[in-house]
């Protein structure tokens, strides 16, 4: 049962809103000004605060104010009577959820506190115990966890597959260091970042004299992670040779450096990474089989943001604690229209395109809160929405069906029309929210509610 607070100086208001949203289950608590409600609101943990902006004493939006540095997440919608633009975008910039002017429709309140409540859900961080290193509550994160705890004591060697910024090196880490030979080196390296001519020595190491620029003998990868673990990371990328010597290595436990005729026994734990379907790259020619199954002994598949949608919440608040400390900012949250805009996007460069996001936004964001404006998103989603060359997207709306229909209407009802479908679509995806609505319209929040009552839109 949700709890919410209720505050406004109007008896009659606080007891019709107290009888309507216990009828629909919730705990509800009032408080008569702005003082009593932050009393209240130490004492109490509430879920959503429903607060009246012009209040004696403390006004609105300095009780939402003290309630955001209360509680930064907290859900808060303001009321009020006096419709004011200026009163409209502070509630909104300070971390309000919603505004609603009264008499306000009792569909609307309700819905905006079903949505308010649902955000704030699946907004509550609750960090997995243990795996502090991986942000994640979602199932198919918590079905990743359970592997590594399985497999980690295990000398198995892994193979962890996913496209490019899901966090593979961190689930490497995450199974090091839960090894038995976790006190021991985890020795990571980027085949692709490595020119092809260099590699075999980066891997295996060289003796002095080997090839010119060999001035001294040189450790390589391998024997630097002796007794520990060896990450490679974007294995697809190794060519046919490497791949030969790298499964001479998993097959005999030795390997023998550039220029040297002498083995090496050593004992480490190969870890490998791609972005690859590195069966495809069987079937082309391109990778080893055997190589393939020597590697992938526990096959990982770590899953593409957009699959684990819900677990943007965590991952956002984890940055911004992150960026707020490095760069000297005070950001505390981001505003709950941000956090809808990042729940609608798709995130074609996963996590690491997330984290990329919320640093420029708290690079960018002079108050403690991040608004829509301060997310830069990728031009992915446009580009993807393009029309192909030769096809036309159908039309949003329709004004006529033929050139005689257009004329016999005349352009102020066709115009009127079309108007209307607008507002009805934006706030279908606004979720029925006017301020929202009104930002995706690009009108003020005044010109909206004047819009919707001509057109008598509820």
């Amino acid at each position: 049962m949700a709890s919410i607070l209720v505050v406004d100086d109007e008896l009659s208001m606080r007891e019709f809103l107290k009888i309507l949203l216990e009828k629909d289950g919730y705990h509800v608590t009032t408080a008569a000004d702005g003082k009593l409600a932050i009393e209240l609101a130490e004492q109490h943990p509430f879920d959503l605060v429903i607060s009246d902006i012009r209040m004696p004493g403390m006004t609105g939006l300095e009780l939402l104010a003290q309630l955001k540095q209360l509680k930064a997440d907290i859900g808060v919608i303001m009321i009020t009577a006096f419709a004011s633009p200026d009163d409209a975008v502070a509630a909104m910039k300070n971390g309000a959820f919603d505004y609603i002017t009264k008499p306000f429709n009792v569909d609307e309140i309700k819905s905006v506190v079903r949505a308010a409540l649902k955000k704030k859900q699946k907004s509550d961080p609750q960090p997995v115990s243990g795996f502090s290193e991986i942000i994640g509550q979602s199932p198919e994160m918590m079905r990743i966890f359970d592997l590594i705890t399985k497999i980690a004591p295990t000398p198995a060697n892994v193979l962890i597959y996913g496209e490019s910024g899901t966090g593979k090196e961190l689930v490497a880490k995450a199974i090091h260091n839960r090894s038995r030979v976790a006190a021991n080196p985890f020795v990571p390296i980027t085949c692709s970042a490595i020119p092809e001519s260099l590699l075999e020595s980066e891997l295996f190491g060289h003796v002095k004299g080997s090839f010119t620029g060999a001035i001294a003998d040189k450790a390589g990868l391998f024997q630097q992670a002796d007794s520990g673990t060896a990450f490679l990371d974007e294995i697809g990328e190794l060519t046919p040779i490497i791949q030969t010597k790298l499964l001479r290595v998993l097959q005999e436990r030795e390997f023998m450096a550039v220029g040297s005729t002498k083995t090496r026994q050593i004992n480490v734990r190969i870890i490998a990474a791609t972005n690859r379907i590195l069966e495809q790259e069987i079937i082309s020619g391109k990778f080893r089989e055997d190589l393939y199954y020597r590697l992938a002994v526990v096959p990982i598949r770590v899953p593409p943001l957009r699959e684990r949608i819900g677990d943007v919440p965590l991952l956002v608040d984890h940055f911004l604690k992150k960026y707020s400390r490095l760069l000297g900012k005070e950001v505390q949250t981001i505003s709950s229209y941000g956090m809808e805009v990042l729940m609608q996007y798709d995130f074609p460069g996963n996590v690491r395109e997330l984290e990329n996001i919320i640093e420029r936004g708290v690079a960018l964001e002079s108050s403690n809160i991040i608004l829509p404006e301060s997310l830069i998103l990728s031009l992915h989603r446009q580009e993807k929405n393009k029309p192909e060359p030769g096809k036309k997207n159908g039309p949003l709306f329709v004004a006529a069906h033929d050139e005689g229909e257009l004329f016999d209407q005349g352009l102020e009802e066709v115009l009127q029309r079309v108007e209307k479908e607008m507002i009805l679509h934006a706030l279908t995806r606004a979720d029925n929210s006017k301020m929202r609505a009104a930002d995706l319209l690009k009108l003020s929040f005044r010109s909206l509610r004047y819009k919707t009552k001509k057109h008598n839109i509820d």
